[in-house]
């Protein structure tokens, strides 16, 4: 399976509500995410699923970068995608069902110590907002391999 870890874009400081759940993008985090969309697009690592947590600037996030997805289909939410949930579960099932190019969307420091899970090393960057990170995972328990870091600053595709 390749998967696509993302972390959500730049997100407002607070919400109006008050809580944390819905923080949404900024304006110029709306414009991060979609240039990183476009270089996905344009090295032509495009998902095929999207996935994201319910938490508003995730879905945010995953509503730019899923028109992009080859089967055009909507984002489907994920509770085990939320801060603190079963990420590495969650992938470990989708591999197992045989999903082929899928995205995750989430949050820090979930995706990172995701990454390291799914790696069996410490992966050893910071997960950028917005940062795009490939992986080949071959079966649910072994180790995946890192195909590409999406640097959401320099747009820069760091192949592995």
């Amino acid at each position: 399976m390749k998967l696509y870890i993302m972390r959500h874009g730049p997100a407002e400081d607070f919400a109006d509500s008050g809580r944390d759940f819905d923080r949404a993008l900024t304006d110029a985090g709306r414009e991060r995410v979609r240039f990183v969309a476009r270089a996905l697009r344009d090295a032509g690592e495009l998902p095929r699923a999207v996935l994201s947590s319910p938490l508003v600037r995730a879905r945010q996030t995953a509503a730019i970068v899923a028109p992009l997805a080859i089967d055009a289909q909507d984002v489907t939410l994920e509770e085990a995608l939320s801060p603190g949930g079963a990420s590495g579960a969650l992938v470990r099932s989708l591999c197992a069902a045989g999903r082929r190019r899928v995205m995750i969307v989430g949050h820090e420091p979930d995706l990172g110590e995701l990454v390291s899970e799914l790696l069996g090393a410490p992966f050893g960057r910071d997960m950028l907002k917005a940062m795009v990170v490939g992986l080949s995972v071959r079966a649910p328990d072994a180790p995946a391999a890192l195909r590409f870091v999406l640097d959401p600053k320099s747009l820069e595709l760091s192949r592995a």
